[in-house]
């Protein structure tokens, strides 16, 4: 795996290595003087971030503690204590500043989508103004391929619009004279004329921008476990450094107190246990981008669904034709169809798998109705029910179409000859994941900017119980806001630009990798490189088992320093037999992180395989600045 490291990561990870050497070879040919090496290598930086949290506001750390025990060995004359000590300390600090490393969030994609200039018709003459020009009431002109550049009204013309940006609609929306048309969406086929209805400061996509720029999640940064304890690790050390001097006048017994309670075990529990689960995560295809993600994740008890792209695949496939005569219906349907390139068209040539096709005459594309031609000497229609029944013809259908179908019907010579329905299908690894969720108890919400009938249609299939549709970006907000009220801990799984803020808001937010467009990517805290949503069940639970490992670290972290405390004040520990045990004890703290690595949980099925991501990570990886 191609790596990038920072500079000044790369700088630290030379200066961790030569100041490991030096130890292991100054104790190896017991040459003192080699422990100056990590004392100025790794030393000197903890004696920097002392002094910056002691100076600018005053936040006692356990830098400080290891300061006064490096320094305090040095006056002692037990260099190689002082030189051990800096080198594990800055091991387990760069391990931690790795682990919870942020990635920026950027809003690249959307500024690129955002149309700069405007086509104006006045007094019957066009021209090209830049968008901050355009007012409300102005008349705009756009053409097929065109970004629409403001919020308006269709005044003339008809077209088909891709709204995915805002809504995550997989199938283009037909619009006609009357209908809303919204900033950043795409105009695919017709021309037409729109009245401006807001500025661009004001549209639907900028609405959206700023919606990725504020919308952060309302919980604190994780916090550092070693920092929690620090005050209580240093009030406790000092005072029992202290009294043992008071009452022993033995100086050696008064460092062997800092030095064996200098919390190098307690600074590894996090670190460690974050980075064997990202590793962990890693063979499943799922990327992590910080810690704070992890430790969230194992509080989370809602698990938010978008629907195109995360639980269906989030293209039209057709999945039934009712004809008596099918496969003529078909050939003549793909032959005119062949001719389009609406989506729907394409799904349904893809299906007809490239049979052979008749000559189509008189082609023509009737925008947001359907399509004509005529097939060996008969007039052949193809398209919707009102466009049909404008044309005279009768449909002969009993399908009320509860499931949310697209249905395009067919006509030869003004006799309704089939049908043809289509739909956004079901990803084939939703059902299990719906499945081991409910296991693990984790209450499963469908958000979906698809209509009613769709989205309960969905629903149904994976027994999801808790649906909202017709949702725009803010509403999806909105209920993210008023769960996280009622104290919920929200993740959120999603793959669009829309889908972005609703990531961010999130507690924490799930992009998929591999179809998930990079503002969604950028805007989550995890990613899904496969699109592999069948792993998020065990994403959840290896969540929780790395924050129990975590603590139970602690705890025993916590115990072995009062322990080797009371063997210090005894007298029975030296500083060198001190540093010693501490680094036993961090030892046994990393192998007893290390399980994660395999983990794999009880609860959960797992259906699929391990497989080798460092094939396809490169791309991913450049999402995280490594």
């Amino acid at each position: 795996m191609d790596l990038k490291f920072k500079k000044e990561e790369k700088t630290e990870i030379i200066f961790i290595t030569i100041s490991a050497v030096s130890i292991i070879l100054g104790f190896t040919l017991s040459i003192n003087y080699l422990s100056w090496i990590p004392i100025i290598l790794c030393g000197i930086p903890i004696f920097k971030e002392c002094y910056k949290g002691l100076t600018t506001e005053f936040d006692i750390k356990a830098d400080l503690l290891v300061s006064i025990a490096i320094i305090a060995s040095i006056i002692i004359g037990e260099v190689y204590a002082a030189g051990e000590i800096a080198t594990i300390m800055a091991i387990g600090g760069f391990l931690e500043e790795y682990t919870v490393s942020k990635a920026q969030s950027r809003i690249k994609e959307l500024a690129k989508m955002t149309p700069k200039v405007a086509t104006i018709i006045k007094d019957n003459i066009e021209n090209t103004i830049p968008i901050e020009e355009v007012k409300i009431g102005d008349i705009l002109k756009v053409l097929p391929g065109e970004s629409i550049p403001n919020d308006g009204i269709i005044i003339n013309g008809e077209t088909s619009i891709n709204q995915s940006t805002l809504t995550g609609e997989s199938i283009p929306v037909d619009k006609t004279v009357n209908d809303e048309v919204y900033s950043g969406t795409i105009n695919l086929y017709g021309s037409f004329t729109m009245r401006v209805t807001k500025i661009s400061k004001d549209s639907s996509l900028q609405k959206l921008i700023k919606l990725v720029e504020s919308s952060k999640p309302e919980n604190a940064k994780i916090v550092k476990t070693a920092d929690k304890w620090a005050t209580m690790i240093v009030v406790i050390a000092f005072t029992a450094s202290i009294l043992t001097y008071l009452f022993t006048f033995e100086i050696i017994r008064s460092v062997t107190i800092l030095v064996v309670f200098c919390p190098c075990a307690l600074v590894l529990a996090t670190p460690t246990a974050l980075m064997a689960a990202t590793s962990n995560l890693t063979k499943y295809g799922i990327l992590v981008k910080n810690g704070e993600s992890i430790e969230e994740l194992a509080h989370v008890d809602e698990v938010i669904f978008d629907k195109t792209g995360t639980l269906t695949y989030g293209t039209p496939t057709v999945i039934k034709v009712t004809s008596k005569n099918p496969e003529e219906m078909m050939q003549i349907v793909t032959s005119l169809e062949s001719k389009s390139e609406h989506p729907l068209a394409k799904a349904i040539v893809k299906y007809y798998n490239n049979k052979d096709l008749t000559e189509v005459n008189d082609f023509k594309i009737h925008i947001g109705k359907g399509i004509t031609g005529t097939i060996k000497g008969e007039k052949a229609i193809v398209g919707n029910k009102k466009f049909l029944e404008s044309e005279g013809i009768k449909i002969n259908s009993l399908n009320d179409n509860k499931n949310g179908e697209i249905e395009i019907f067919v006509a030869k010579e003004k006799e309704h000859i089939g049908t043809i329905s289509l739909a956004d299908t079901i990803r084939n690894n939703s059902k299990p994941t719906i499945r081991n969720l409910k296991k693990l108890r984790i209450k499963t919400i469908l958000l979906t900017g698809d209509n009613e009938n769709t989205a309960k249609s969905i629903a149904n299939q994976l027994k999801i119980n808790n649906i909202k549709f017709n949702c725009l970006p803010e509403d999806k907000i909105k209920y993210i806001q008023d769960e996280q009220i009622r104290n919920h801990r929200v993740a959120m799984i999603g793959d669009g630009i829309n889908d972005a803020p609703s990531l961010r808001k999130s507690n924490v937010g799930i992009s998929m990798g591999k179809i998930g467009s990079d503002l969604s990517i950028e805007s989550s805290n995890i990613t899904l490189i496969k699109d592999n949503i069948e792993n998020i069940p065990h994403l959840i639970e290896i969540s929780k088992k790395t924050i129990r490992t975590i603590n139970i670290s602690i705890g025993f972290a916590l115990t072995l320093n009062v322990l080797a405390m009371a063997l210090a004040i005894l007298g029975i520990l030296n500083p060198i037999e001190g540093a010693l045990i501490h680094n036993i004890g961090s030892v046994i703290v990393i192998i007893y992180s290390s399980i994660l690595v395999n983990y794999k949980s009880s609860k959960i099925d797992y259906k699929t395989e391990q497989f080798d991501l460092y094939k396809t990570l490169n791309i991913t990886m450049n999402n995280y600045n490594l």
